[in-house]
């Protein structure tokens, strides 16, 4: 078959999905419990349904659902509500029989440290506005908010903070371009003991920064800390189709990452840095990622590298034998991106950053090379599979995590491959740059 059949059938696939609802459901402590009262639940167990962020309310059709035990995520599924039935009750349902063995939750107040919240952002007022809106929500006792202006062409940013959060939110700018050095500008504005990233195209859960920054209070090596990402709407094929194949979550498990105690599962520890998590969503102990340098600024959105400054972050902290702990429970709803050109972009960055990141890290930590050189062979195998062609399992949506619902396009899996191929060069170009960038005068 030619390609361009080929091409023109995945077009037509992917101009196929549909739009999903995204929703999330609490089956409250009580009924989680079982608690009943004279053969009724109890008015505190019953379920409670709600649109995701800046979603409409639920109506029929497919449903793409969140749903928590005493406020507790415990996972999502995708339902169908029929037309003409009440949606709460089709949810609830399928949420019981789904979830019926997870433990209920319970909303606690563990001890956090004082923490401090970066947001780069650049030319996304808008966006920005509904993230610090969630920021501002935080039943978090004790943080700040500073939003780095990165590499600003208009004054649109600092209007935004000024006029609605000036009382609440730090405002600082970085007029060299890329996410890695406009995040480390906000570590060094930092004042909190532990330091938490987000993007601004997110909306946090009220308890997120309370769930990230508590691991730091009850396990003095920690270095790092990351957390669930659901999306916010997947209202175009673009969203959906990367949703269905896992999108950026990582599951509903909390686990710990030791590097005195590497996983038996991840025999390319700790170089399969995207397994721990993602930059919209982490949090490290402060002096811990000043002692390895903060992220390396040729990496990341913005520079010529891509993407890979997170990976990079995680990486250099372990090596310091310091742990990562992923938790569930700091959740982040994230606004996927919207088009077909948007995926393109996204699939060729990421294999960009992937490979950036590697370069980045042998460059920066040579000692770590025999780690690597040993790793190499499986981690050849598994670049391979990271871009192979993915097929579809039945199903028209995404449901679980990683059911992928809907093929992966060849297109992007060819970029993702090239973007791979590209990264390290990628990588030394994006270390010229700074430095002509900081010679003609911009600042770290």
């Amino acid at each position: 078959m030619s390609r361009a059949p080929h091409a023109e059938q995945e077009i037509r696939r992917f101009l196929d999905i549909r739009p999903v609802q995204v929703a999330e459901l609490e089956l409250g402590a009580a009924e989680a419990e079982g608690v009943e009262t004279e053969g009724v639940r109890a008015g505190a167990g019953e379920a409670s349904l709600r649109p995701g962020p800046g979603s409409p309310p639920v109506t029929h059709g497919e449903v793409f659902l969140l749903v928590r035990k005493g406020g507790r995520p415990v996972g999502t599924l995708l339902g169908r509500v029929s037309e003409g039935t009440d949606p709460k009750t089709v949810l609830a349902g399928l949420a019981r029989e789904r979830f019926a063995e997870e433990p209920a939750g319970a909303v606690t107040a563990p001890p956090v440290p004082y923490a401090s919240v970066v947001i780069a952002t650049r030319e996304r007022a808008d966006r920005l506005a509904h993230a610090l809106d969630s920021m501002l929500a935080q039943d978090h006792p004790d943080f700040e908010i500073v939003v780095v202006d990165n590499a600003p062409v208009t004054d649109a940013t600092r209007d935004l903070i000024e006029r609605k959060y000036a009382e609440r939110v730090r405002y600082v700018t970085e007029p060299v371009p890329g996410l890695a050095v406009a995040h480390n500008k906000g570590v060094e504005a930092a004042r909190g003991e532990v330091v938490a990233f987000t993007d601004d195209d997110v909306v946090a859960d009220p308890r997120w920064l309370t769930e990230l920054t508590a691991p730091f209070a009850a396990d003095p090596g920690l270095g790092c800390a990351t957390g669930l990402i659901l999306p916010a709407r997947l209202r175009t094929p673009a969203q959906v189709l990367l949703e269905s194949h896992g999108g950026f979550a990582k599951g509903f498990t909390p686990r710990t990452y030791d590097p005195a105690d590497p996983p038996a599962d991840e025999p390319l520890f700790p170089f399969t840095a995207g397994r721990f998590g993602s930059g919209a969503n982490m949090a490290f102990r402060t002096d811990v990622l000043r002692a390895v340098g903060g992220f390396d600024p040729a990496t990341g959105a913005g520079t010529l590298a891509r993407g890979g400054d997170d990976l990079y972050g995680f990486v250099r902290v372990l090596a310091q034998g310091h742990r990562l702990h992923y938790t569930p429970q700091a959740l982040v709803w994230h606004h996927h991106r919207e088009t077909w050109r948007d995926l393109e972009t996204q699939a060729y960055g990421y294999g960009a950053g992937l490979t950036a990141y590697l370069t980045a890290i042998l460059v920066n930590r040579p000692a770590l090379l025999p780690a690597f050189l040993t790793r190499l062979p499986r981690g050849l195998a598994h670049a391979r599979s990271l871009t192979a062609t993915r097929d579809s399992d039945t199903g028209t949506a995404p449901g679980d995590h990683d059911a992928r619902t809907h093929p992966w396009p060849r297109r992007l899996s060819r970029l993702q491959r090239r973007g791979m191929a590209y990264g390290p060069l990628g990588y030394l170009r994006a270390r010229r740059a700074l430095r002509s960038a900081l010679a003609s005068g911009g600042s770290r």
